[in-house]
């Protein structure tokens, strides 16, 4: 079993009591496809920082991805992440890591379809992604090469950044920090996968929240209209709850394009799970 590489972030105001009072409460933030967990890294320093000195955030690089933890009371995932996320909260449900793992108090998916995804031009784009980098002649000579490479073969300048992100130094070249192959299969594995029976009955002393960007592309109107019905139902102390979020004008990386409107979701959320000293 290969080891998940991690980092941890404390808030920096705690940094010089760090052994007298340790942290209290973990979330976990997780990447998505062709990321790693420096992807995050801005954001959940930000995130930490807007909450109190009991908590730390760890960011993990992926299976594939990059470069474990006890329990954590908070899952954080983004795309992808945000799927494997959803699969880590159900598999503590079941129990299928015993007592090793505990069902964590909220699970955030960030513009994460939580069923299978049927849009078939995202499906397009992500193969063709795929193929280019399988394909991509080595060795790759810098990040603004590729960029280059990549916008005259048609892709976006963000697209061709954020991809070109994850080259690391290799000798006198770059490489990637990521297992293309790893990546295809665990992409074909996640775009199947379903996870409404877990949001329409969420395990007790769970919140399950799911953050959107407005884009027609990804949330299928009729995908939106049920995830704002489980929301909207009536609160029930035999099972969890569903919120749904939007942040207006934002692309699919939210906590990259919008990061202080989704800490304005996420920080009050996340702070009110300490509860108040009486």
């Amino acid at each position: 079993m290969s080891v998940i590489a991690f980092e941890e972030i404390f808030n920096s105001s705690s940094s010089s009591s760090k052994i007298e009072k340790p942290y209290t409460f973990t979330a976990m933030l997780i990447h998505g496809l062709l990321g790693c967990r420096d992807d995050f890294v801005d954001f959940a320093k930000s995130l930490v920082s807007s909450l109190s000195t009991d908590w730390r955030m760890v960011v993990v690089d992926l299976r594939n991805h990059g470069s474990s933890v006890d329990r954590e009371d908070v899952v954080i995932g983004h795309s992808v992440g945000g799927k494997i996320a959803l699969q880590y909260a159900s598999s503590c449900a079941h129990g299928d890591y015993g007592d090793s793992a505990q069902l964590p108090k909220q699970v955030w998916a960030l513009d994460c379809v939580p069923g299978k995804v049927e849009n078939k031009s995202h499906y397009e784009e992500m193969e063709k992604v795929f193929h280019t980098l399988q394909t991509l002649r080595s060795p790759i000579q810098s990040q603004e090469w590729l960029v280059e490479h990549l916008m005259n073969l048609g892709f976006s300048k963000f697209l061709s950044e954020w991809i070109s992100s994850s080259l690391k130094k290799s000798g006198e070249h770059m490489t990637f920090s990521f297992d293309i192959d790893g990546v295809i299969h665990m992409f074909e594995s996640t775009r199947n996968s379903d996870y409404w029976l877990l949001l329409e009955e969420p395990p007790k002393g769970i919140e399950i929240c799911v953050v959107r960007s407005e884009s027609r592309v990804t949330w299928d109107p009729n995908v939106v209209k049920r995830l704002e019905s489980l929301a909207s139902r009536e609160n029930d102390e035999s099972r969890g709850k569903v919120s749904v979020h939007v942040v207006p004008r934002s692309g699919h990386w939210i906590y990259k394009d919008e990061p202080e409107r989704l800490l304005e979701v996420m920080t009050p959320k996340i702070a009110s799970l300490i509860q108040p000293k009486l």
